[in-house]
């Protein structure tokens, strides 16, 4: 038997995603068939965390969405010959990267009466992970507002995400960094009122450059969606006095970070690990829904739609930044 949370294959991925239900288990209350919905991670709903409405932090949220073993596997490969299944799934509690997917009901959010068709179902698809990641990251965690100074580090979908949501709160200062031109452009042009391009800078000097910003204030909220140690560690330094760090960025398990004790105590702040925002999908993501169809979070200047047979080009033109964030249609 295979043990352990890693990525285990074959296996039906996907973590974002939407559809109509076409069918569904017994007591089953989320959603009825026909309904239109938003797929989101899986969380148990009966730990202390998710009674506390911090499912993102569930204490069984490695099992549930990562796990592997005779309960996640969920379809044969083809054969002539009747199988058991041998393929995982549940990835995420969903397995979304399919034209039907088998979902956990903790992992659905019916948007019934939400979502005006199915191009408007498409273009939200995205939100059950990366979007709201970002958004929920400055406005759960970071608690932001028109005083604050933000930093974003990394434009990608979750970065720029957070930028929108930045602007959204009125932020006084936004920052974006990012090595790529047309991400830092983007960025500009979705809320941020400065940009920093590391492409010609030394890590080290990221930090002294948002302090040159900010007046030597340095940032109020600073997220990280890279994972990267070396910025994460700069992410430390320019942020301010009370100020918080934000992690959400995949760093390798084995990564570490020296964190200087001392400069902490006296400084006040706060180094912040966050998984999907903090955010209760539930209710976090018709909220998005509403500033999308408000013009306050154009989430369509970051998505791009593909056929799911050409899904090389989307993984090429999210690579070259043709698109922040590809979506398959089947």
């Amino acid at each position: 038997m295979v043990s352990g949370y890693g990525v285990h294959y074959p296996r039906i991925m996907g973590h974002e995603g939407a559809g109509y239900v076409r069918e569904i288990g017994p007591d089953i209350t989320a959603a009825k068939i026909g309904d239109p919905v938003i797929l989101s991670f899986a969380a148990c709903r009966n730990c202390e965390q998710c009674l506390n409405q911090h499912p993102a932090h569930c204490i069984r949220s490695q099992p549930l969405n990562f796990g592997v073993g005779p309960d996640y596997l969920v379809a044969q490969q083809t054969s002539e010959v009747l199988q058991e299944p041998n393929i995982y799934g549940k990835f995420f509690g969903q397995s979304s990267f399919a034209s039907w997917s088998i979902v956990s009901e903790e992992s659905v959010v019916n948007v019934s009466g939400i979502v005006k068709d199915k191009e408007d179902l498409a273009l939200m698809s995205p939100l059950g992970c990366g979007i709201q990641t970002g958004t929920g990251a400055l406005i759960n965690v970071g608690n932001v507002g028109t005083n604050d100074r933000v930093v974003v580090l990394g434009l990608g979908g979750v970065g720029l995400s957070a930028i929108m949501a930045a602007k959204i709160k009125a932020c006084k200062i936004i920052i974006g960094v990012d090595r790529y031109v047309s991400r830092l452009i983007l960025a500009r042009e979705l809320g941020a009122t400065h940009c920093i391009n590391t492409a010609n800078l030394e890590v080290e000097e990221v930090a002294d450059a948002v302090q040159k910003i900010t007046a030597n204030m340095g940032s109020t909220v600073t997220l990280d969606t890279t994972g990267f140690p070396p910025l994460i560690r700069e992410g430390l330094k320019m942020t301010g006095f009370k100020g918080k760090v934000i992690q959400v960025g995949t760093a390798p398990e084995t990564a570490v970070i020296d964190i200087p004790i001392h400069e902490f105590m006296v400084s006040g702040k706060q180094f912040v690990g966050v998984l999907e925002g903090d955010a209760m999908p539930q209710t976090h993501i018709p909220q998005m829904i509403q500033w999308i169809h408000e013009g306050k979070l154009p989430l369509q200047r970051i998505v791009k739609f593909y056929q799911a047979d050409d899904f090389e080009t989307a993984i090429r033109d999210m690579k070259l930044g043709a698109t922040i964030k590809p979506v398959l249609l089947w």
